[in-house]
């Protein structure tokens, strides 16, 4: 008689709440560092713009909900600077982790000085010259997105090259987004491997540049996606384009990584590193 199979069913998905008086974004990007150190899976709930009594209550009602309805109990980061909106959040049935009081109380007794408590302080910059600059940054990244316009140029803090789809277009608008990085881009394309030479374009500004690739096979897919069977997604063709372009940046001198294994946020933050060390050398 042939012994029973054990089924090895996947362990389900564990439910995380990021709870906030604000965008919840500073909770959600601390908690996913948090969570990348464990190989499991997490359904991820924002709860953000909790700022009265009732908003805490109906939060803790959603993480109770998940409580019953996954017999475990959900994980729950809260920045909510309020202390009574965050003694009504641990009221309910999670495993609460507060980012806020755990960095604010011990600061007050080294600084010996009381935290201000305001709520989404860290939001409040419409009429900071960082927001304006951010806001600019991003005008300027949209009207050179793609090399649309070689205007202005000269006040670009970097201009990304690489062929087309590897990253350079994402990865300028989080520049300007996040930093306030004037980010140009321009893809690199057959006709410049055949000239041999970068567009005249950018040849004033070669200190600038900085280049982006990305291996054969993956570009292929990610082309693939937007003009399925095309010669533009072939894997040839990728080959060939990734080829010249990775050759024409070591001849020229140009510095460039592959975006293949990288998230947009390492890419910038090579990026930042290459820009500040241009800054301290001049």
């Amino acid at each position: 008689m042939p012994e029973p199979t054990t089924i090895q069913l996947r362990p389900s998905a564990r439910t995380v709440f990021f709870v906030s008086d604000g965008t919840g974004i500073t909770a959600e990007t601390f908690g996913h560092s948090v969570l990348t150190q464990f190989e499991l899976r997490f359904r991820q709930v924002r709860v953000p713009f909790i700022d009265t009594l009732d908003k805490a209550y109906d939060a803790v009602r959603k993480i109770n909900e998940s409580f019953e309805a996954d017999g475990r109990r959900p994980i729950v980061f809260s920045t909510l600077v309020k202390a009574e909106l965050s003694s009504v959040i641990r009221q309910s049935k999670g495993m609460h982790m507060d980012l806020i009081q755990t960095f604010v109380e011990p600061l007050e007794q080294e600084l010996g000085v009381k935290s201000t408590h305001t709520i989404g302080r860290s939001h409040n910059i419409a009429d900071s010259d960082e927001y304006k600059n951010r806001i600019e940054a991003i005008n300027f990244s949209l009207a050179h997105d793609d090399g649309q316009s070689n205007k202005s140029l000269s006040t670009a803090d970097v201009i990304l090259v690489g062929v087309s789809r590897s990253g350079k277009t994402p990865t300028s608008l989080y520049l300007a987004m996040q930093y306030g990085v004037k980010a140009a881009n321009y893809p690199l394309i057959p006709d410049d491997f055949e000239r041999d030479r970068l567009p005249s374009g950018l040849l004033p500004y070669k200190n600038k540049i900085f280049g982006l690739s990305i291996t054969p096979d993956r570009l292929s897919e990610v082309r693939n996606e937007r003009r399925p069977g095309s010669k533009y997604a072939s894997l040839e063709n990728c080959r060939y384009e990734i080829n010249e372009a990775e050759k024409m940046m070591r001849r020229e001198g140009i510095r460039w990584m592959s975006s293949t294994a990288k998230s947009i946020e390492e890419i910038a933050t090579t990026i930042l590193q290459e820009i500040k060390s241009d800054k301290n050398s001049d």
